[in-house]
């Protein structure tokens, strides 16, 4: 039960300074907004609802880029993993917490930015929606992880996407294909398996991350 209650302070300690600061979370909103819109107008009317689709995971995943950027801001300014690594809680609590937060900001983005792609572009379905839930899984547990990886170099901001974006293409692959398939069974599996899978070696591995 410590462990559980390890991982509910460290996610309540992101959503808290989140509440206060109004950082991270208006940006995204912001973000995927402007970004729907833009492919809207961009977008030719002939290119259809599966164009828009495209569209809407190009601005999920760079939606959750822009917030995982600043996962880990007040914990590099601030020193605090430095005593987060130092305290009794266990090490992978650290990531599972960071982990949880950045799901909220990206599920709360998505609350706002799913209804606007169904204004734009229609094609939103129950089998859509669960990939994006499934994929959200993924981005953050594999963001959190290298975001980690990333904020103890110099070249941060470049180093994130470099090994974020090529670890998010499965996803991609399986959220798109749940959208445009009669039977989305398989790719709702095949995003299932990419979370548990990478969401087990990122707890498994995180340890020697900050340890390092």
């Amino acid at each position: 039960m410590n462990y559980f209650n390890d991982v509910a302070t460290l996610a309540r300690k992101d959503l808290l300074l989140e509440l206060r600061a109004r950082d991270t979370l208006p940006a995204m909103l912001l973000f995927v907004v402007a970004a729907l819109v833009v492919f809207h107008f961009a977008l030719p009317a002939e290119a259809g609802d599966l164009a828009g689709l495209g569209l809407l995971w190009v601005a999920i995943i760079f939606t959750a880029l822009l917030g995982l950027s600043r996962a880990w801001v007040a914990e590099r300014e601030q020193g605090v993993l430095d005593g987060l690594v130092l305290s009794p809680a266990d090490r992978s609590a650290i990531w599972v917490g960071k982990a949880i937060s950045s799901l909220a900001f990206l599920v709360l983005a998505e609350a706002i930015a799913l209804p606007a792609f169904w204004i734009f572009f229609t094609g939103l379905d129950a089998a859509t929606i669960a990939g994006v839930l499934l994929a959200d899984i993924g981005l953050c547990s594999v963001g959190a992880f290298v975001a980690a990886m990333s904020t103890a170099t110099r070249a941060r901001e470049l180093l994130l996407p470099v090994l974020f974006l090529p670890l998010a293409i499965p996803l991609v692959v399986g959220g798109v294909g749940s959208s445009v398939v009669d039977d989305p069974g398989r790719y709702l599996a095949f995003l299932g398996l990419y979370d548990c899978l990478f969401a087990t070696i990122c707890w498994a591995s995180f340890e020697y991350v900050v340890t390092e």
